[in-house]
């Protein structure tokens, strides 16, 4: 995953965060591309509250609608 510097992190539109009302700031969760998308839902799993958790995934899910589908097709065949 490439670091986003402040000066392209401020020039991402405020569709690129998983937060946009928090964007460019802290805690908006920058998601310009699937690298970024999952280390978002992985730091909202640590340290966001509930309401931030379900911001997050949503908007990650709007955006990149394929992302973790093995997983829960996996889990579903397992029975969990």
């Amino acid at each position: 995953m490439a670091r986003l510097k402040m000066k392209q992190r401020k020039a991402l539109a405020s569709s690129s965060f998983a937060i946009p009302s928090k964007a460019p700031g802290s805690g908006s969760y920058p998601i310009p591309d699937r690298t970024h998308a999952a280390n978002a839902l992985s730091r909202v799993a640590q340290h966001g509250s509930s309401a931030e958790k379900a911001q997050v995934r949503a908007k990650v899910r709007a955006k990149y609608p394929d992302m973790g589908k093995r997983k829960r097709a996996a889990k579903r065949a397992l029975g969990r």
